[in-house]
């Protein structure tokens, strides 16, 4: 991922893969056909472990507000670690220049099932009675997905041509604002 992320995916050869791995060329083929399948296996890791992490957040019982917005904090908290952890798998994701077809696909596919585990949680909390019947929950979790990638996104990477504090911002931090946004907005709550 690392080779990906600093030299490109076309730039990046199997040959330096393979020296940075510290195993045979040989060996690389053993496992994968190809630098493709490397990067699709990659993604499909990442991508379990991305929706293993969302879908802590499914609500198995009632709660209140302040439950909720908890919650929510717990789960931003374990996406923004993962994001940090696996920054070159999240550049990939979010960034993802230069890439074949079938990785641009496979990062397509992993961000709609990111969107709909966030949108599942949501109908859960409405089954619930948590939030109101009502909800455009497609429109929301577009929205909070939409909310997530940019947050994630300006923290790893940083904007191009302005200082941006948010790339100092601890993970914990982040996931408390990410929380109380998603529940309160630009008004917040203290």
């Amino acid at each position: 991922m690392k080779r990906f992320a600093e030299q490109g995916y076309h730039q990046t050869k199997i040959s330096d893969i393979v020296v940075e791995a510290g195993v045979a060329q040989g060996t690389f083929y053993w496992h994968f056909k190809s630098k493709e399948a490397l990067a699709l296996e990659i993604i499909a890791t990442g991508r379990e472990q991305l929706l293993s992490a969302i879908g802590q957040g499914y609500r198995r019982d009632a709660g209140t507000l302040a439950d909720m917005v908890k919650a929510s904090e717990a789960l931003f908290v374990r996406l923004f670690d993962f994001a940090l952890e696996n920054r070159y798998l999240m550049g990939l994701l979010l960034i993802g220049s230069g890439v074949d077809e079938p990785v641009r696909q496979s990062i397509r596919e992993t961000r709609a099932a990111m969107e709909l585990a966030f949108r599942r949680n949501m109908e859960r909390a409405i089954e619930l009675n948590m939030l109101p019947a009502e909800l455009d929950v497609e429109l929301r979790a577009a929205l909070l997905m939409s909310m997530i990638e940019g947050v994630i996104t300006r923290w790893l990477f940083g904007s191009e041509g302005t200082y941006d504090h948010i790339t100092q911002i601890t993970a914990k931090r982040l996931a408390a604002e990410a929380a109380n946004f998603e529940f309160y907005g630009l008004l917040g709550q203290s």
